[in-house]
């Protein structure tokens, strides 16, 4: 069965992939705006595991509502919701049996409900996975500190193939870093490389 896993090339969307893979053909597939070319390391990571990678094109009028959205809220829950969405929705688009996310348990953002996991399937005749949305953060880590190498910064420093990278080259670009600053918190992001030895 073919499977596309929305796929950052961070631990969680990796670890989703390996949890995955006993049961599914994983397609790593990266939704990208075009304000950036992040997605390359979200491509290198999957080839770095065995996956095969594809990147799909996602409407810049979302990343332009979100990005309005995050500015008008000072922070970025809401639009990062918007985008998380719109992207689960072009990929349950392609010609798959199911779509996943690394999203886990207690992540506050994105978020995926019953109900929009059940529409999502219903109106586009996938299943919809979260294989994390057991697992906590520290048993994430836990896992993915023996399973993975793994580069760990700050986000401004890290900015891979997620929506935050894209999002937060557009703020940049429209209003300067200070508004960057304002709107994104200070946190951690991951980078997979491959397999740990």
């Amino acid at each position: 069965m073919e499977l596309a896993l929305l796929y950052s090339g961070g631990k969680d969307s990796s670890l989703a992939a390996l949890l995955l893979d006993r049961f599914y053909d994983v397609r790593c597939v990266t939704g990208t705006f075009g304000l950036t070319d992040d997605y390359e390391h979200a491509r290198r990571a999957a080839e770095a595991l065995g996956f095969p990678f594809e990147r799909v094109d996602l409407d810049e009028a979302v990343a332009r509502e979100a990005a309005a959205t995050m500015r008008e809220d000072g922070f970025p829950r809401n639009g990062i919701q918007r985008i998380h969405e719109h992207a689960l929705e072009t990929v349950a688009e392609l010609d798959v049996d199911a779509v996943a996310d690394g999203t886990r348990r207690d992540d506050r953002v994105p978020t995926v409900s019953r109900a929009q996991a059940q529409s999502l399937e219903d109106r586009h005749g996938v299943d919809y996975i979260a294989p994390l949305s057991g697992f906590g953060r520290h048993a994430v880590d836990r896992l993915v500190t023996a399973t993975f190498e793994v580069e760990q910064g700050p986000s401004e420093k890290i900015e891979k193939a997620d929506y935050e990278g894209e999002i937060r080259a557009l703020l940049r670009a429209e209003d300067g870093d200070e508004v960057v600053a304002d709107v994104f918190p200070d946190h951690e992001q991951t980078y997979v490389h491959g397999r740990a030895e």
